[in-house]
């Protein structure tokens, strides 16, 4: 006999219902979950093939324009000509080659015989054939011969970033000649001299007028040469020196950190290849201080959204660059520059680590959506979506830092080569650093 369902009390009919409900519903949340997993798997591969792209577009650069007789990088490259005759070279752009050169081995860009052996005529030529002064180098020299250009200073900041490529190579390549090139340019580095009379480095010496007025003395860059010079072994900067630099505090929308009036870069460089994860000094986390440096300031670019409506979570950052007048060392907080709206791919790129998923995002959005900012080389150096003006040129440190703070997030490479020195340990332990 058929059951009538008004026979059944109702509570059970609520009940089997209820059951067979939530049963459903447990189902299409499953597979709501997992349609949102794959989503996620998607976009993560997304983003891992972009930055694969990247990486390798940007080690062509390196590789592509570089001298392989003297290792020396071109300054920068005009992308949208057939040919660019420009034969400025510069010594902090050779450091991100040399370090690049590193990344493409590891990454089979290239053979690693191959690679060994473009490092190591590199190292040759710096060793043996580049103009230097107490072991110091020129900023600026000839691509093709090494010679001074322009009347340029002898760089104590560049050639910092010059002697990090030099010691990664070294540890990269530590079954080679690399290993012993690499030493025997960093010992001769005479720190001593740069410290004679002052505990504040200056910038640069000029044979015509002796030494530059200007000191690095407050927080910026300078983190790398002070604790290269720490870590020497043959002429070690006085311990002072790590103390006397000023470290200044900021503090917006809530957020405080160690900064200066300068733009982002100066909280990337010295982190390309320091790592400063896990550790501090008696002053401070650096690599947190980073992070908050660089969310502080894409909340800036939001709030210039006002002026500049392109500014979004999507697409933001601002450090020194190219624009349609000239090369500017612009940024913020607190606003520095005449801004104008240009937004600088490397700015986000190169604090890949500390910020990840929002700089991700920006790469991504101007990938995308910006085709005319992407060139054989990776990202031109800026644009300005406001005037339609996209930079022709790609600049050699900024392509250098993209390439090597996208390895820092996704495997640490540099960081790891970079830290097993025996000079970059005994800095740290000079300079007071301890697990954080």
């Amino acid at each position: 006999m058929p059951v009538r369902t008004s026979s059944i009390p109702r509570r059970h009919v609520l009940a089997g219902l209820g059951g067979s409900l939530a049963l459903a519903a447990a189902g299409l949340g499953a597979a709501r979950a997992q349609q949102a997993s794959k989503r996620v798997g998607a976009a993560a591969a997304e983003g891992e093939r972009q930055l694969d792209e990247l990486q390798r577009a940007t080690f062509d650069f390196f590789w592509e324009q570089t001298d392989p007789a003297t290792g020396l990088v071109r300054d920068r490259f005009n992308v949208r000509a057939a040919s660019d005759s420009r034969t400025a070279a510069s010594i902090a752009a050779t450091g991100f080659g040399l370090t690049a050169i590193c990344i493409g081995a590891e990454r089979t860009y290239v053979p690693m015989e191959e690679a060994r052996d473009r490092a190591i005529a590199a190292l040759q030529f710096l060793e043996a054939s580049m103009p230097t002064h107490r072991g110091f180098f020129y900023h600026w020299a000839d691509l093709h011969t090494g010679a001074r250009i322009w009347d340029s200073e002898i760089s104590s900041i560049d050639t910092a970033i010059l002697l990090c490529g030099v010691l990664t190579c070294g540890e990269y390549f530590r079954d080679s000649a690399a290993a012993e090139l690499a030493a025997r340019i960093f010992d001769r580095v005479d720190w001593t001299w740069l410290s004679a009379d002052t505990v504040l480095l200056p910038h640069g010496w000029r044979p015509e007028v002796g030494f530059l007025q200007y000191r690095w003395d407050v927080y910026s860059e300078l983190m790398m040469m002070y604790l290269l010079g720490l870590g020497s072994s043959t002429f070690p900067l006085p311990v002072e020196t790590w103390h006397a630099w000023k470290r200044t505090i900021f503090e917006y929308d809530g957020l405080r950190y160690i900064g200066s009036f300068a733009p982002l870069f100066v909280h990337q460089y010295s982190q390309a290849w320091f790592d400063f994860r896990n550790r501090r000094d008696r002053y401070g986390d650096y690599f947190h201080n980073s992070v908050t440096a660089t969310e502080v300031h894409r909340r800036f670019c939001l709030e210039l959204a006002e002026r500049f409506p392109h500014f979004s979570d999507d697409l933001w950052g601002i450090t020194a660059s190219d624009s349609e007048h000239g090369y500017v060392a612009w940024g913020g907080p607190p606003e520095v520059g005449p801004l104008d709206g240009t937004v600088v791919p490397s700015a986000a790129a190169g604090s890949l680590p500390f910020l990840p998923r929002e700089t991700r995002r920006v790469l991504h959005t101007i990938r995308t959506q910006y085709p005319r900012a992407w060139s054989r080389y990776g990202f031109v150096n800026a644009f300005n979506p406001m005037t339609d003006w996209y930079d022709p040129d790609v600049v050699a440190i900024d392509t250098g830092i993209t390439i090597v703070m996208a390895e820092n997030l996704r495997t640490g490479f540099v960081w790891e080569t970079f830290m097993r020195n025996a000079n970059v340990q005994r800095a740290l332990s000079r300079a007071g650093f301890r697990s954080a």
